[in-house]
């Protein structure tokens, strides 16, 4: 029986992600709503697929039944991940997924201690983002001595896919928050601040990003702000379903991702490093099929989790062509 269940393995993320699963030898079956993408996608992949429904519970325990880790690719996860949470924690299985929609994050936090009793692990944000800044606020947070508040920046360049814009005004919909003296808190009139990417000073609006809640997890650093710097035609308008399922090959190759945290030290000390990967929509399937491959190997721990926090801040940096640059501060 296959141990790893990919659900949303025919969208555009979740078919690079299955394809790297193959690659990498794991033992998997994919899964969806769409009986016939599915089965088409099966046979090229030479997996098994089931398809169902996410509303019933009955139904999700017994396609669950037998399985160590489900990864959900599935976005809007603000749709898929409360269902699949609970019936992983129902059946003894770990979750994972890809998103970055802080209201999983803030889901999984909440089930943390019902997983925990289950022997269940939930760690949402495996992908690009959260796993790059995640790994760079644990390795910038020991550069400093007495850590009191963190700032990270993302670079997000070239198109999106239409899921991911999608999960965006998702994002956006969430409302403006910040992490003030270790609590989430609504920040409606959060200011823009400026980053450098290594071409300059550009300006980065404040946005709330699920390291909200893993960074203050993977460090303990109580006060935490989010920005995005967005270029192109990043933050698609209008009616997102014409959009394209993604960017080309081509596309993904010619636009490499950052981000930047800065952590300020109790004596106004400052550190700031840089970490860049390839393209996004590259990182996610890399790593999220290596932190799969762990957590099957063993690599768990039973409640809500980060992938710093479980892999170590080295994590990021294992899936190739990613560096981490140390700044002056």
């Amino acid at each position: 029986m296959s141990k790893l269940l990919i659900y949303g393995a025919t969208g555009y993320t979740g078919r690079m992600v299955a394809r790297q699963a193959k690659a990498a030898g794991l033992d998997f079956v994919i899964a969806g709503r769409d009986r016939e993408k599915l089965a088409t996608f099966a046979k090229e992949l030479d997996v098994p697929c089931r398809a169902f429904e996410l509303d019933d519970a009955t139904v999700l325990m017994h396609v669950l039944n037998g399985l160590r880790v489900v990864l959900n690719c599935a976005g809007p996860f603000v749709r898929t991940a409360q269902p699949l949470m609970r019936a992983c924690i129902a059946s003894g299985v770990h979750y994972l997924d890809i998103t970055a929609e802080i209201d999983t994050y803030r889901l999984a936090e909440r089930l943390s201690k019902d997983a925990e009793m289950a022997g269940v692990m939930l760690m949402p944000g495996i992908g690009w983002d959260v796993v790059p800044t995640d790994c760079l606020a644990m390795h910038v947070s020991r550069r400093v001595e007495n850590p009191v508040s963190l700032r990270i920046a993302l670079q997000v360049a070239g198109s999106m896919s239409r899921g991911s814009a999608i999960s965006a005004g998702e994002i956006i919909g969430a409302g403006l928050m910040a992490r003030v003296d270790g609590v989430l808190a609504p920040t409606p009139d959060a200011k823009s601040g400026l980053f450098d990417f290594g071409e300059g000073l550009v300006t980065c609006a404040p946005l709330s990003f699920g390291d909200l809640i893993t960074a203050w997890h993977s460090t303990g650093i109580p006060n935490i702000a989010m920005f995005v710097n967005v270029t192109g035609s990043a933050f698609p308008e209008g009616d997102l379903s014409k959009l394209p399922d993604g960017p080309s090959r081509e596309e993904r190759d010619d636009q490499r991702a950052r981000a930047i945290v800065e952590v300020t030290g109790a004596d106004g000390g400052v550190a700031r490093s840089m970490i860049e990967t390839v393209n996004g929509y590259s990182y996610t399937p890399l790593s999220a099929v290596e932190a799969v491959r762990r957590v099957l190997g063993g690599e768990q721990r039973a409640g809500f989790d980060t992938p710093a926090r479980l892999f170590g801040s080295s994590f990021a940096e294992s899936i190739a062509g990613t560096q981490i640059f140390d700044q002056p501060g």
